[in-house]
């Protein structure tokens, strides 16, 4: 069985004793908890009512609309209730590979433990809600709009089971599936484009009783590498383990594809049961794309890795076409049909495709492939080798690929000498939108497909250059969407098969959305705007231009742009974001969201720039208690999260998107919840500065100098006690943190969360490094704080989430850098949350840290016993 998944019996034994009582309060003989009751307590404890409050306060009530309707006259608002319960998180679950399962529900834990209390309907024009009816006590998700917005399918999680509903725009819902869904692998489902039936998956027929292991064990645990290139894999927390959990994981995520009739409820089952993890029904409602997980397994690699085929089917079951087949990558195998980081593209499949997508139009698919490699004996195409320097002349091509999907459907559409990095249409599938990538610019054009030798250019860019930023494309919904509407702005499903380019009235332009900054963000704030931008000639008419006189306003969509009908959110830095619905100068109010901490809001802040030794800028920020008086020496919690860069010029890039009228969102971790304890806290950019691939060289000085001029910036302004100072950090924080306290003597405490103190457990790489422990042996082991534990100054507070998946810190570093501190003397406490993650997600486990973080502060910095740092 998987570690992680055979320790969940253990972890869940640890907090048996509060199932019962998820708090208790240990109190003195006055009746108040005392700071070391606390910090002892082995029950989840709670922090005063200052904290709790903020922590709790229920942001999550305000609405800003995203899920509008096609013609967006409704949006659609799933509600929360707060951080989910250690009751519900702790539900039991198998970890196979990186795929969780709460086996009870066949969902995936994710849907559990993830999902809404209700559903409501809201109208753009006046604000109107309707709440949608829905079993009592059961939890929706995923909610998804018919393609004519006049239905909304939603996802109703039981105990036991997950089922598909349908409301209408009264809010009246009934269930759709007879049979339970099966959302552990595929976890959504799709509407036809007609919207008469939704396609998911259900667990098959007649399906046999879940595996069960041995009850003796049958073998070791095997992994073997043999001889072969470098395989240099990420430290995956949840691997399969044996062929139990083979089985496991097949039967699991082995379902049957199914068409369910929205009107009639009635169920098509689809071809055979298989391994489905992904369903995408063609615009004309004739084929499937189905993607599928296919055998062989790893006991390396986690299921994401797994080999895949993707195949066109009839609504019969037959498969017409094979699309792609993917083998198992190993590690070894970097050609996956996946997001290559940073590139903005996507890598292509095996056989080169990229970009696969429905035609909007129903005339079969559209992707994006090199053109082939030319035969050998020809010395004037596509290269002949890896030595071939022609294969910068290897051509891109937009390719169509119509039914019946034979060798003889595929035509070329489109072709350009650079690489393309993304395609779309218009809705009359007249002129096809391209964007091509080299380097850092960015080029936008155009072809009229009846004269395609003409690429017009629309907006050529650096990605650097935030100034000239023209924004994104506006899209819409294709032309097989029943009853037309509109779609909305650019963004991660501007390449689904119904999206279109949104296009003016006489098909003569195209429009652009974005953000225009000020080369003094600091005194001027942003502004949203629109442009139309005419197809042919490249001229850009500003439509829509929004004000920023102490304000922020953002289009959220529209009903139509050229009457500037918008869709808008408008905030400002003490004012909760609202959207209106506007229609030119005029602004009708849609939500009543509300500030539940005005005084953190509020309360004093300052934002300066300080100036290392070697000339280095960078930005600090001060929260302040709402009751500050100017010149009061505050105890600090320093809290910050290092990056790297090459220089001062990449860094101040960033700071150039800066927005000053932008309202302080505040979480449930949101450490400016000190200041209402009387903390000044300090949030310092952290630059590690160093040549591209080697910054972490200067890591440790970096480190020491930044923190220096801060807190002597800090004490020059008369902000903080500098005798009275603690740091902390979550994740690569954490990690910093420690290192602060090993490597300088600033600081009386520390709060270190989800952290790795010791890189020789990450030896292949970790954050930016990618140098291995055997290129940077030097740079490994200074950056490794378990190495430096006897110099610890302060005392050390770790916490660390038992079922932390991420790849670089794994839990086994808290207990061992709390053993070497013990070891040491050093003053130190450990709180490993059962189920927890990278990052405290539970009710209980959020408030019992606030808490023993409170009672840490108020011991070790706020009201210290000894005068000096030790």
């Amino acid at each position: 069985m998987p570690v992680y998944r055979s320790f969940v019996p253990l972890l869940t034994a640890l907090v048996a004793t509060a199932a019962v009582s998820p708090y208790v309060m240990a109190q003195n003989a006055t009746g108040t908890r005392s700071v070391d009751e606390t910090i002892k307590a082995e029950t989840f404890v709670k922090p005063d009512d200052r904290v709790a409050d903020a922590v709790l306060a229920p942001r999550y009530l305000n609405v800003t609309p995203a899920n509008f309707n096609a013609n967006h006259t409704w949006f659609a608002n799933e509600v929360s209730d707060g951080p989910v319960t250690m009751e519900v998180f702790s539900k039991p679950f198998h970890g196979l590979g990186g795929l969780f399962v709460a086996f009870r529900a066949n969902r995936n834990r994710n849907l559990t433990i993830r999902n809404n209390a209700a559903l409501r309907l809201i109208a753009v024009d006046g604000g109107t809600t309707v709440p949608v009816q829905a079993p009592v006590g059961a939890r929706v998700s995923n909610a998804v709009w018919s393609p004519d917005g006049r239905s909304l399918a939603f996802f109703v999680h039981t105990p036991d089971a997950t089922h598909i509903w349908v409301t209408d725009l009264a809010g009246k819902a009934r269930q759709l599936s007879t049979r339970p869904v099966l959302a552990t692998l595929s976890t959504t489902f799709d509407w036809e484009q007609n919207g008469t039936a939704i396609v998911t998956v259900l667990p098959p027929e007649g399906r046999s009783a879940m595996p069960q292991p041995s009850a003796v064990p049958l073998g070791p645990q095997v992994k073997v590498a043999e001889e072969h290139d470098k395989n240099r894999l990420r430290n995956y927390a949840s691997l399969l383990a044996t062929p139990y959990d083979q089985a496991l994981l097949e039967w699991h995520i082995t379902g049957q594809v199914a068409v369910i009739d929205v009107r009639t409820k009635a169920v098509k089952t689809v071809g055979q049961p298989a391994m489905i993890s992904d369903i995408d029904p063609s615009p004309d409602g004739k084929y499937l794309r189905v993607t599928r997980i296919v055998k062989p397994f790893s006991y390396l690699v986690p299921y994401s890795n797994f080999g895949t085929v993707q195949e066109i089917w009839d609504m019969d079951g037959r498969v017409v076409a094979k699309v792609s087949e993917e083998p198992l990558n190993v590690g070894v195998d970097s050609t996956r049909g996946v997001a290559a980081p940073g590139a903005g593209d996507v890598t292509p499949l095996a056989n080169g495709k990229r970009e696969v997508t429905w035609r909007p139009d129903g005339q079969g698919l559209s992707y994006l492939e090199a053109e082939p490699t030319a035969a050998r004996g020809d010395t004037t195409g596509t290269p002949q080798g890896d030595g071939d320097q022609r294969a910068a002349r290897r051509k891109d091509r937009v390719m169509q690929w119509a039914p019946p999907f034979d060798a003889n459907g595929a035509k070329v559409v489109y072709t350009s000498d650079t690489r393309i990095a993304s395609h779309r249409f218009s809705p009359d599938m007249a002129v096809l939108f391209l964007t091509e990538r080299q380097g850092q610019t960015t080029h936008d054009y155009a072809v009229i497909l009846s004269d395609a030798s003409k690429p017009h250019t629309l907006a050529r860019y650096r990605a650097d250059d935030v100034y000239a930023n023209p924004g994104q494309i506006v899209m819409a919904r294709g032309p097989m969407v029943a009853a037309g509407g509109f779609g909305g702005f650019g963004g991660p499903n501007a390449n689904r098969s119904d999206r279109v380019v949104q296009m003016s009235p006489d098909g003569n332009a195209v429009y652009y959305s974005g953000t225009k900054y000020d080369r003094n963000p600091t005194e001027v704030g942003p502004r949203s705007f629109i442009d139309r931008v005419d197809i042919r000639t490249g001229t850009r008419t500003r439509l829509f231009e929004s004000d920023n006189n102490n304000v922020y306003e953002r289009v959220l969509g529209y009903q139509d742009i050229e009457a500037k009908k918008l869709i808008v959110a408008r905030e400002s830095s003490v004012d909760v974001t609202q959207a209106y619905l506007r229609s030119g100068d005029q602004l009708a109010q849609i939500t009543q969201n509300k500030d539940y901490t005005p005084d953190l809001t509020r309360a004093p802040k300052e934002s300066f720039v300080v100036e290392r030794p070697d000339g280095f800028k960078f930005k600090v920020n001060v929260s302040l208690p709402p009751d500050y008086k100017p010149g009061t020496r505050l105890p600090a919690m320093f809290w910050f999260y290092p990056r790297e860069f090459a220089g001062q010029d990449e860094y101040d890039r960033g700071a150039r998107t800066f927005n000053r009228n932008a309202f302080p969102n505040f979480n449930a971790r949101s450490m400016q919840f000190l200041v209402r304890e009387g903390y000044a806290v300090v949030e310092p950019d952290a630059p590690i500065v160093g040549a591209p691939g080697q910054w972490n060289n200067n890591y440790e000085n970096d480190l020491r100098n930044n923190l220096a001029a801060v807190i002597d910036e800090v004490d020059r302004r008369g902000l903080v006690d500098r005798t009275r100072i603690g740091i902390g950090g979550h994740s690569y924080g954490a990690f910093s943190t420690v290192n602060a306290m090993v490597h300088t003597p600033f600081f009386r405490a520390g709060i270190a969360g989800d952290g790795n103190y010791n890189r020789t457990l990450t030896p292949l790489d970790f954050q930016s490094e990618r140098r291995t422990f055997w290129d940077a042996k030097d740079t490994y082991l200074s950056m490794s704080p378990l190495l430096y534990a006897n110099n610890l100054t302060g005392a050390l507070l770790m916490y660390h989430g038992l079922g932390d998946q991420n790849v670089g810190t794994d839990p086994i570093n808290s207990p061992r850098l709390f053993q070497a501190l013990n070891g040491l003397g050093k003053t130190t406490s450990m709180y490993l949350y059962p189920f927890e993650d990278h990052g405290p997600a539970t009710r209980e486990t959020l408030l019992d840290l606030w808490a023993r973080w409170g009672a840490w502060l108020d011991k070790y910095v706020k009201n210290p016993k000894n005068k000096t740092v030790s």
